[in-house]
């Protein structure tokens, strides 16, 4: 895919949504990296329901381990994996006290430290909660990025690498937001819905349901 062809398809991404942002509910870096660990292999709407019980009653690091993690986990139980993740967080909560007086690091490195983050949430964390121009890879975005032709790769991470290279300045910021939804609700795995795709006609996919 041409560059002239992939910009079109970014120009037409913010034109139909300008300002697009994760559908996950956070007010604060720290909120936000609970939610994305919760996140993992369930759907933001779950995490949300949990989440909008529990930050009322714990939003920071010492807050949650107050509650404690036997409390933590009747908050989140319905998630999936939830018990992992509750172990995450506590232990990522104690190392943000220890380590960075209880403020989410802005830097990669010591996002990835914590436990419950890898490469993924720690580019959820540096592009919505500090703004910066890293693209996370997740499932849809894979598939999007492959599927369109836009940025092929065999793994998340040669994906990532190919979209960072790929995409214009401009748009990147923007980028992994809008390649989710686009395939949250319109490049579906089973069966994308190209007849109501607006970059159908730049879509290099070979097997169009048109």
């Amino acid at each position: 895919m041409n560059l002239a062809k992939r910009r079109e398809i970014f120009t037409r991404f913010r034109a139909a949504k300008p300002h697009p942002k994760t559908e996950l509910e956070y007010r604060t870096p720290f909120e936000l990296l609970v939610a994305v660990i919760l996140s993992a292999q369930a759907t933001d709407v779950s995490v949300n329901a949990a989440t909008r019980i529990l930050f009322p009653v714990a939003n920071t690091p010492q807050a949650l381990l107050d509650l404690g993690e036997e409390k933590l986990r009747e908050y989140v139980q319905r998630i999936g994996l939830y018990k992992t993740k509750t172990r995450h967080i506590m232990q990522a909560c104690k190392l943000l006290l220890e380590r960075h007086g209880g403020k989410v690091p802005r830097a990669r490195e010591a996002l990835e430290a914590l436990p419950g983050v890898g490469r993924k949430t720690a580019n959820v964390i540096l592009n919505t909660a500090f703004g910066q121009p890293t693209i996370a890879v997740d499932t849809h975005v894979f598939r999007v990025a492959n599927r369109t032709g836009i940025a092929p790769g065999k793994d998340v991470l040669e994906v990532e690498n190919n979209l960072l290279k790929s995409v214009p300045d401009e748009f990147k910021h923007d980028a992994h937001h809008w390649l989710i939804l686009h395939g949250r609700y319109v490049c579906q795995a089973r069966k994308p819905k190209c007849s109501e795709c607006l970059i159908a006609d730049l879509c290099e996919y070979k097997e169009k349901t048109i």
